[in-house]
């Protein structure tokens, strides 16, 4: 059974930090590219940052210098480590796997809550 479970949200100030992981099973997990995304009240969802099966990482501008994408492939997990918090990064973020080699083939984790209050 495939699985991706967030964890790592919660409630922070403004200025704070926050890690959110996400721990995969039932997928050969250096065969994903990896994703973070987010959707915020009545907004679209939103891709926030992808880092390949090789490291390579992009980031949406809003997040670019403060946001790192990583992943271990020893524990088949994916980090997003966010600093400078502001509110505006309020949401629910979810973690994103996407085949490298089939292009439908792709697995989301439930979401984790993060809000950045004043």
């Amino acid at each position: 059974q495939v699985q991706l479970v967030e964890s790592g949200g919660g409630l922070v100030q403004a200025g704070g930090s926050l890690r959110l992981s996400c721990a995969t099973s039932g997928i050969t997990f250096r065969g994903y590219a990896m994703g973070w995304y987010r959707q915020a009240p009545g907004k679209q969802r939103e891709l926030v940052a992808t880092i390949t099966s090789g490291g390579d990482t992009n980031y949406t501008d809003s997040v670019k210098g403060r946001f790192t994408i990583s992943r271990d492939n020893a524990k088949n997990t994916v980090y997003l480590q966010m600093n400078s918090l502001k509110p505006e990064d309020t949401a629910v973020y979810y973690c994103n796997a996407a085949n490298n080699w089939f292009a439908g083939v792709n697995f989301w984790g439930q979401g984790t809550q993060v809000t950045v209050s004043s």
